[in-house]
């Protein structure tokens, strides 16, 4: 029985970046001898053990075949006498089928150190076109290291995509992945990649039409790097990403991916609003008031932020817009709503009074501001 560190782990030492979790693979053991040893076993499709100390995955070498369309169509084999290179050669990447043994020597059939050093994502052979999950992954990690795709890759990348295979892929796990890509070093890397490669009209539609007018698409891809260069949260990311879309394309696009309530809603008050807060500098106060109640900043204000986050991200000369709006914002949030509420008879001469007191604050900070 032998141990091996294996996949992320190993990339992520060798490029100098800290490693959060560690994989092993097991080499000559069975599911009995694991459980006697007592790892727990975690493993539906296949025999992955918990460390009865670390709680490190242990996995079972294996080989897999593919037996039906999609990620989900596959059959795994692990034995006794599954090698590591048999397991090592059904990894996605060469950077991510390097491994160490307990010695702390690297094992590396597939060339990943190399192409490490040369800032490459390669593929490890044939069998990458059996899993379109690791088309999303390519991209993904596109956008996290920012290395180039071989040319190889990239092809059977577009061969999978026209074939269809990417068709396949359910939403959950389409939008598990973009979600990861979105909080990437430069998340537009991921996007572009996709796009490249075919498989964005398959698997984000509303996002690859973008592209019909390179210049929204480029602007898109500049506020979503933006974003992520303030250290946006994934809401307020997504906003930037399809704030450019309409509010229906929005909500067709979120309804597919199934994708989480605070994301689709901000990216829904992007797409409504964000024009409007990019005029903000040309705004009445009336209408300042309205843009602040119809995105709910009152009960909102953190989402609120998101929004404006998403709204001005790459707009480099929409400064004095988004100090105009922070400006009213505070002026308007000083209105003491419980006092006038409780001074006021009827649920709607709350809301009207409320609303005069937060117009006036407004009007006299944006008079102010004005003055400066």
């Amino acid at each position: 029985m032998k141990v091996y560190c294996v996949g992320g782990a190993v990339r992520d030492e060798l490029l100098g970046l800290p490693v959060k979790d560690r994989d092993y693979v097991v080499v000559g053991a069975t599911p009995e001898e694991m459980v006697r040893l007592g790892y727990r076993p975690v493993g539906k499709d296949f025999p992955v053990f918990l460390h009865p100390q670390t709680h490190e995955e242990y996995a079972l070498a294996r080989t897999e075949r593919k037996t039906a369309r999609g990620y989900h169509g596959f059959e795994f084999h692990t034995a006794p006498d599954v090698t590591l290179e048999q397991d090592l050669a059904r990894r996605d990447l060469t950077i991510n089928a390097i491994a160490k043994d307990a010695e702390g020597r690297i094992i590396d059939p597939h060339r990943g150190v190399p192409d490490l050093k040369a800032g490459v994502l390669r593929h490890v052979g044939p069998a990458f076109a059996e899993d379109p999950v690791r088309i999303l992954r390519v991209a993904r990690f596109a956008a996290r290291f920012g290395f180039r795709i071989s040319a190889e890759t990239l092809e059977l990348m577009r061969r999978m995509a026209d074939g269809g295979e990417a068709d396949a892929l359910v939403p959950e796990r389409v939008w598990q992945e973009a979600a990861r890509g979105l909080m990437e070093a430069k998340p537009s890397r991921m996007f572009s990649v996709l796009r490249e490669c075919g498989a964005l009209a398959r698997v984000m539609p509303e996002v690859n039409a973008l592209w019909d007018d390179p210049d929204a698409a480029q602007s898109a891809m500049r506020a979503l790097d933006d974003a992520a260069r303030q250290g946006a949260t994934l809401p307020a990311r997504f906003a930037a990403l399809t704030r450019p879309l309409t509010p229906l394309a929005v909500e067709s696009l979120a309804r597919r991916l199934k994708v989480p309530a605070d994301c689709r809603d901000l990216a829904l008050l992007a797409a409504r609003h964000a024009n409007a807060l990019l005029d903000a500098a040309e705004l009445g106060a009336e209408a300042v008031l309205e843009v602040f109640n119809l995105a709910d900043a009152w009960r909102r204000p953190e989402r609120f932020a998101e929004l404006m986050t998403a709204a001005f991200a790459d707009e480099t000369d929409g400064g004095p817009a988004r100090a105009r709006l922070e400006r009213a914002l505070k002026a308007a949030a000083g209105v003491k709503a419980g006092e006038i509420a409780q001074a006021s008879k009827g649920t709607d001469a709350i809301r009207i009074n409320i609303d005069a007191a937060r117009l006036e604050a407004i009007r006299r900070a944006l008079a102010e501001g004005a003055s400066d």
